[in-house]
């Protein structure tokens, strides 16, 4: 039984976000995901002699944005270095980065854990080149090489070893990956590679301030993964220690299929990289006024939008979470809300209806943007009583969905107004009651309960026509008399 109470876990992890850009960090090669192997190459790519890299406008704008988004100081003099050492999926022989010289310093990010909110520090975030990928499972006995993805830009974000478990570490990957898709710099598809992690792992008794020898968990491509390899690395370095054994820095992957990290290799205290500047690309520098225009175009963040949310329009905590889950739900929503004062309505809504039939129909919010007028008038049909909510959102959401019309045409062509007659739901409570005289004797004994089989009953009746508030009022009239 491992002693793991007097122990602590201090976590630091290393996110790669691939750039939304549409060519490479140096060169004008496609990064589109899922192209025939070694067909998004050109000689710059390659690393062909005399071929001179240009640094891409749109990579350093987007790194700005996650910068400016995080609250990190953007440097204003900038270069890129050479990283040398061997990779066999880079032709050059070296990847073009600035680990020593990041465009971002500094910054945090506000995570939601279950002991409550807390910031996790940044160290930097740079920008860098993406390497090749190779293939070891085509063949027995050749390593294939896929140049595709060379040169693709990537922001590397890492964090201070401020994280102190798996579920801090699984709660920052999850609001990084909403922030790079909220600002539109990262599609974050972990499974197409586009976001991965490694996470630097270590533990040391409570009380201590010296960091323990650290174990590197590469290439984690699942926020799942992530969250199951730390808690195993966790695990197995308080079994070493307790075991009276020594934990050795290196390297390890993660097995998926077993839930375990394997060793890859040991790994020095210091690397030598030789990092100088890269002679074939210029430096370049970052005015205040370019900074505060790219400034201007970051959207509202979802931190800011979570408080308008709940300040603004009343909504409570879950609410205001479901919203803003990703850019496209919160604008439409917002766009919904600008046209009516049911802003809690809305909401259920958005989390109910309208989100089903996002998924039924495997379309966008965007695509039922021209929809919001008749989202409108609907919403004001249920919420002054004349429509009920079943009905609303089964029937006629659905109708005027298929064929586009005003809800309140569609909802009498069919027959489906709430009636507040008091008549026609007293004919209809009068044939209910007379069709179940055991349950009104049970009801009248104190059985309180069945005045939900009664409504039930007089709903089916009515098909969904009987206004459920003069239903309910008449119905205790009678079963209370």
């Amino acid at each position: 039984m491992l002693n793991s109470d007097k122990y602590e876990a201090v976590i630091g992890l290393e996110i790669h976000a691939q750039l939304a850009t549409q060519s490479k960090l140096f060169c004008g090669d496609a990064t589109s995901f899922g192209a025939d192997p070694n067909t998004h190459i050109s000689p710059i790519t390659m690393g062909h002699p005399g071929t001179l890299p240009k640094t891409n406008a749109k990579a350093i704008e987007y790194a700005i944005k996650m910068g400016l988004a995080c609250g990190c100081e953007i440097a204003k003099d900038n270069y890129f270095a050479r990283k040398n050492y061997f990779y066999p999926d880079l032709p050059k022989g070296y990847q073009i980065s600035q680990h020593t010289t990041p465009i971002c310093m500094g910054g945090e990010v506000a995570i939601k854990t279950n002991e409550g909110d807390k910031i996790v520090q940044l160290n930097r975030i740079h920008l860098e080149e993406d390497a090749g990928k190779s293939i070891h499972d085509i063949s027995d006995t050749h390593t294939f090489i896929d140049l595709n993805r060379a040169g693709t830009p990537l922001i590397e974000m890492v964090t201070e070893p401020c994280l102190h478990s798996a579920d801090e570490a699984f709660a920052y990957v999850t609001e990084v990956r909403k922030l790079v898709r909220w600002l539109g710099v990262c599609d974050g598809n972990m499974e197409e590679g586009s976001l991965r992690c490694d996470a630097n792992v270590s533990v040391r008794l409570k009380g201590e301030t010296k960091l323990g020898t650290k174990v590197e968990v590469k290439n984690l491509n699942s926020i799942r993964n992530i969250k199951k390899a730390i808690e195993f690395e966790i695990d197995r370095l308080i079994n070493l220690l307790e075991t009276g054994g020594t934990i050795i820095q290196q390297t390890r992957s993660f097995d998926a299929n077993n839930d375990i990290t394997f060793s890859i290799r040991d790994k020095e205290d210091a690397n030598d990289y030789r990092y100088f500047p890269d002679p074939d690309l210029a430096p370049f520098q970052l005015s205040v006024h370019h900074i505060e225009e790219i400034k201007k175009t970051l959207p509202v963040l979802p931190w800011e939008l979570k408080r308008q949310l709940s300040t603004q329009f009343g909504l409570n905590e879950y609410d205001v979470e479901q919203l803003c889950e990703n850019k496209e739900i919160a604008e439409f929503y917002l766009k919904w809300v600008e046209q009516t004062k049911y802003y809690k309505a809305a909401a259920n809504w958005m989390m109910g209806p309208i989100k089903e039939f996002i998924h039924e129909k495997g379309i966008s919010y965007s695509n039922l943007i021209s929809a919001i007028p008749y989202l409108v008038e609907l919403l004001g049909l249920v919420e002054l009583g004349q429509l009920n909510f079943s009905v609303a959102s089964g029937k006629v959401f659905k109708g005027i969905m298929e064929q586009p019309m005003s809800p309140t045409e569609y909802a009498i062509a069919n027959n489906l107004i709430l009636t507040q007659s008091a008549d026609e739901i007293d004919n209809w409570i009068n044939e209910v009651l007379a069709a179940n005289p055991e349950k009104v004797a049970e009801y009248k004994k104190g059985k309180k309960g069945l005045i939900g089989l009664f409504m039930g009953e007089v709903k089916k009746k009515s098909k969904g026509k009987a206004d459920p508030k003069t239903t309910t009022q008449l119905l205790e009239q009678k079963l209370n008399s």
